[in-house]
């Protein structure tokens, strides 16, 4: 799974905060210094790093680069990038919040999905937005347009060719209010090889979706989408 965080143009990036502590020239003052643990240190890159991987998120992501997955223990995961992609042929000629190019979603199922993102975006003022796809069959960079995507926006892409099929990019105001666990249990749960290949893509994709609009409706707070459901 690739769970990364929206970077918006329009919106200031989001930076490690840097503590600034003021000189002094008394030798009591200096011997308060405290010297960096291993520990420190190593957050302190960690952090670093994250703010950077952020900033090139959404390309990476539409452009078939499903590559830089956060996990719980916190470590950053890497997979060889892949060519960008924009092909703004594959979209379809009228909007639509659901873009099949792989042809895992029956008609049926993309009208379903379609009233389902519709509703949660009256409801929540969140836009959910669904491309499945088999890279390099996809439409890639060119949804951000189409979409208008931006950081109320939740990208979905389903994609199995890493083996997890779910794959997101959360818009800094959602971050905000949806806890980041929630994202990596709910591709455990509905987008692992085991479960799609047992009940197709498709299964995986109308699981995802709903999961993600109870996630949605419930208040904020500190348990807010603690179970995937």
């Amino acid at each position: 799974m690739a769970f990364l965080r929206l970077h918006s143009p329009s919106l200031p990036s989001l930076h490690t905060p840097t503590i600034a502590s003021s000189s002094s020239s008394s030798l009591s003052s200096r011997s308060c210094v405290s010297i960096p643990t291993s520990s420190a240190r190593k957050s302190s890159s960690l952090s670093a790093a994250i703010s950077v991987l952020r900033s090139k998120s959404l390309n990476l992501l539409l452009s078939g680069t499903l590559a830089l997955g956060l996990s719980l223990a916190g470590a950053v995961g890497f997979a060889e990038a892949k060519v960008g992609v924009n092909k703004p042929e594959l979209l379809p000629k009228e909007y639509t919040p659901v873009i099949d190019v792989a042809g895992f979603l029956s008609d049926g199922q993309e009208k379903r999905l379609a009233q389902e993102i519709a509703d949660i975006e009256k409801d929540t003022g969140f836009k959910l937005r669904v491309l499945a796809q088999n890279y390099p069959d996809t439409p890639g960079l060119a949804i951000k347009d189409f979409w208008s995507v931006d950081d109320r926006t939740i990208v979905f892409v389903a994609d199995p060719t890493f083996g997890n099929i779910i794959n997101f990019n959360v818009g800094a105001s959602i971050d905000l209010d949806i806890p980041r666990s929630f994202w990596s249990r709910l591709a455990g749960k509905y987008g692992n090889i085991f479960y799609w290949k047992e009940k197709g893509e498709d299964a995986s994709i109308e699981a995802a979706v709903m999961a993600i609009s109870n996630c949605l409706r419930e208040p904020v707070g500190p348990n807010n989408c603690s179970e995937v459901k």
